[in-house]
C-alpha cells in the first residue's frame, strides 16, 4: 500500500490549521467538519470508511464504514483531490485549542496508535482502522475502552492535541506514567496498560482518578496537557445552572446579582 506523497505547512500557535498541497490526482481523506477552504480545481467526496486501497470493493467499504462505527466516529469521511493541471491547496482546521501533530508513518514503521478522536486528516492511501486492547484493564479503565484508533501506511497523518502537546522519546524499558485521558497516540513498539493509583487518600481524596496509564519503551509517546474530555468538564461546571445568563459569574452577590437585575421573574 503506498498513500500518496503530500506536502504540508502548519500555521498559528493556539487554533492551528494545516495547509496540504496537492499535485495533480493527489488526494487527502478528513475527517467530516475539520475542512477549513480550498483551491479551486479541488473536488470533494464523500466516501465509506477511509477509502484506503485495502478496503476496496463493495464489502471492503462496508468493513470500513463498520470499523469507524467502532470507534464512536462518523459512518463517512471526505476525501479531497486535485483533479487539474498545477498544484492546489486545502486546509484542515484544529477543533478545539491545541496542537496539530505531523505523523510520518514511515518513522513509526507503518503503525502508529492514537485517541479514537485525535485523527485530523491523512494522504490518500493511508488505512485508519481500529486497535483493540488486549488486556482487560486497559480496556475497562484506560479512558478509551477496549478500542483506540491505528493509522497504518507508508504516508503523511495529522493527528490533534489539546493545549500543550509533549513529546517523549522512550528507551528501551523506561516507564512513563501519564493521566489516561491525556494520551495523544504512541509508537506501536510502546507497550500501553493501566495501573492502579492504590491508597485510601489518593483513591477518595485525590481528584485525578482511580488509574493511570503506564507507557513502557521503547518507542515515541505523545501527550496533551487539554484533552477535550478535561475542556468539556470545566465549561459545563462554569455553565448557568438556572438558565440565567451567566452574568453574576464571579461576582460578590453570583446568583443574588440576577435577581437585583431583573434578569430572574418570578
Amino acid at each position: 500500500m503506498t498513500a500518496h506523497e503530500i506536502d504540508y505547512e502548519i500555521y498559528g500557535e493556539e487554533m492551528q490549521y494545516v495547509e496540504i498541497e496537492l499535485d495533480p490526482q493527489e488526494g487527502v481523506i478528513a475527517e467530516s467538519g475539520s475542512f477549513m477552504m480550498m483551491d479551486e480545481g479541488i473536488k470533494m467526496e464523500t466516501i465509506f470508511g477511509d477509502g484506503s486501497k485495502k478496503d476496496s470493493g463493495f464489502l471492503g467499504k462496508i468493513l470500513g464504514a463498520g470499523k469507524r462505527i467502532l470507534t464512536g466516529e462518523s459512518l463517512f469521511m471526505t476525501a479531497f483531490y486535485n483533479e487539474i493541471i498545477g498544484k492546489r491547496k486545502v486546509s484542515f482546521a484544529s477543533p478545539y485549542p491545541g496542537k496539530i501533530i505531523p505523523i510520518d508513518l514511515t518513522r513509526f514503521g507503518g503503525k502508529f496508535v492514537c485517541q479514537k478522536d485525535a485523527f485530523l486528516c491523512a494522504a490518500k492511501g493511508v488505512s485508519v482502522g481500529i486497535e483493540f486492547s488486549k488486556k482487560l484493564g486497559r480496556g475497562l479503565f484506560g479512558g478509551e475502552g477496549f478500542i483506540m484508533q491505528k493509522l497504518e501506511g507508508d504516508g503523511m497523518a495529522f493527528v490533534h492535541a489539546g493545549g500543550t502537546m509533549a513529546e517523549k522519546e522512550l528507551a528501551p524499558g523506561e516507564i512513563l506514567k501519564v493521566d489516561t485521558g491525556c494520551i495523544v497516540g504512541f509508537d506501536h513498539t510502546v507497550d500501553y496498560d493501566i495501573e492502579f493509583v492504590g491508597g485510601i487518600k489518593n483513591t477518595v481524596f485525590g481528584g485525578e482518578g482511580l488509574f493511570f496509564a503506564t507507557l513502557k519503551g521503547p518507542g515515541t509517546v505523545y501527550v496533551q496537557s487539554l484533552p477535550f474530555s478535561r475542556l468539556a468538564g470545566r465549561v459545563l461546571a462554569s455553565a448557568p445552572r438556572s438558565g440565567g445568563n451567566g452574568k453574576g459569574e464571579g461576582s460578590i452577590l453570583g446568583g443574588l446579582g440576577d435577581l437585583l437585575d431583573g434578569d430572574n421573574r418570578f
